[in-house]
């Protein structure tokens, strides 16, 4: 009856458009009123929420979101596409090359797949119109690509799984998504290489080497916070929640004293933009950590576990169920809610299969990326069609082959845990 009512009262206040933290939290309070009177109820959920985001580690969120407005803001997008274009894209369909290559770097800087879109997209899809691409291919292609950004750290989204795992290290989830990451970058790149060739899409335009020297030059200091953010994490330097600080000192004095693309009158609007965005995801997290609380009260995740064993006993069949229900959770949900409320209840069954925790959080935000650029729902994609002046309808035939590409990097990513523990295992972040 307790599960009923989660589920029932979730879904009514989800479908009547009621904002999704408080729909976690009056479905969480209706279920304790189940078990508890009303004052016991409130209690236990007002202890909930405060101490779901009482987390050190949770501090690098606002951190990275203020990095992100700041390198967003800060004329980072315009020197990696320079740098990138300069680099490949003389060849034919170069341009589609740059885009997925500029959103992975772009998206990697400021952690956000709408900053990477909206970022890169506002450069590459108006430049590939004129260049005779198909404007709904540029559109799906930039969508697509962004999403990358959310595995290549640092990754707000890999913090959240973190904490809703309970304990596993931001350090190794950070290095663990380089490779999966780089994948579906390849496996994007591979579908724009084939594209371009069946559409004859032009080269473009051959440049000297001091011409790729010197954009280089120019992005060096953009691409260099992701060495100063990874590789003092690896080395120990300092924890993942201090690199948030030093990524917005260092976006900071680069976007205003060295590229001088920001003052002092704009950061009053980039930190309010921070705060309101920060607000939103603690406030989630808060309403979700009290749900996880009445999931485990209810023993909720031991009992999903022993329905999956019923319906087989084959560890290759039940991680592909878990695949296919996060991905028909992605098309509906942002990722956000769903990592914090599907964690405590598929991670005991993948435990259980034999996966790490680390395995399962990169395979759960490489599969719920698939759904962040899946109609209808997908954020990414109206910010994609706004740029490209297209609509939704018109994006998904272009769309459907990158969704395959993404699938089997997902399926290589969930069968192959090398590809996620390699490098932690290397660095010794992982035994």
């Amino acid at each position: 009856m307790s599960i009923a009512v989660l589920l029932v009262t979730f879904a009514l206040l989800f479908t009547m458009g009621v904002p999704i933290a408080f729909s976690l939290g009056l479905a969480t309070l209706a279920t304790m009123l189940m078990t508890m009177g009303f004052d016991p109820a409130v209690t236990t959920i007002a202890q909930r929420m405060a101490g779901g985001i009482d987390s050190f580690s949770l501090l690098a969120i606002p951190l990275f979101v203020l990095s992100g407005q700041l390198m967003a803001q800060g004329g980072i997008a315009r020197r990696v596409v320079a740098f990138s274009k300069a680099l490949i894209g003389a060849v034919p369909g170069g341009l589609a090359f740059v885009n997925v290559i500029s959103c992975m770097i772009f998206g990697a800087i400021s952690g956000s797949a709408v900053a990477a879109t909206s970022a890169i997209g506002g450069f590459m899809i108006p430049e590939m119109n004129k260049a005779g691409y198909d404007k709904n291919f540029n559109a799906a292609v930039t969508a697509t690509a962004s999403t990358t950004g959310l595995l290549i750290p640092p990754s707000n989204i890999l913090i959240i799984y973190a904490v809703a795992s309970g304990g596993v290290s931001i350090a190794a989830l950070f290095v663990a998504g380089y490779l999966p990451g780089l994948l579906v970058g390849l496996a994007l790149m591979l579908v724009c290489g084939i594209y371009a060739k069946r559409n004859n899409f032009p080269a473009g335009e051959r440049v000297s080497l001091g011409v790729v020297a010197r954009t280089a030059v120019a992005a060096f200091p953009s691409l260099f916070l992701i060495v100063l953010v990874i590789g003092g994490i690896i080395a120990g330097i300092f924890t993942a929640t201090e690199a948030g600080a030093i990524a917005v000192l260092y976006a900071w004095v680069l976007s205003m004293f060295i590229y001088r693309e920001i003052d002092l009158a704009d950061l009053h609007a980039l930190v309010l933009k921070s705060v309101e965005t920060t607000a939103i995801v603690m406030f989630l997290i808060a309403t979700s950590m009290a749900m996880s609380w009445i999931l485990a009260y209810e023993n909720i995740p031991a009992l999903v576990a022993n329905a999956m064993v019923t319906i087989s006993d084959n560890p290759i069949i039940i991680l592909l169920l878990i695949n296919v229900v996060l991905l028909l959770v992605g098309i509906f949900m942002d990722m956000t809610p769903a990592v914090l409320i599907f964690t405590p209840i598929f991670l005991p069954v993948a435990v259980e299969l034999g996966m790490s925790p680390l395995h399962f959080g990169i395979m759960m935000v490489l599969n719920l990326c698939i759904g962040l650029c899946t109609p209808p729902v997908g954020g990414i994609l109206f910010v994609g069609c706004a740029i490209a002046k297209t609509s939704i309808g018109q994006i998904v035939r272009p769309m459907i082959p990158m969704f395959l590409a993404m699938f089997l990097a997902l399926m290589m990513v969930a069968y192959v845990p090398a590809i996620s523990e390699a490098l932690p295992r290397f660095f010794g972040l992982i035994d």
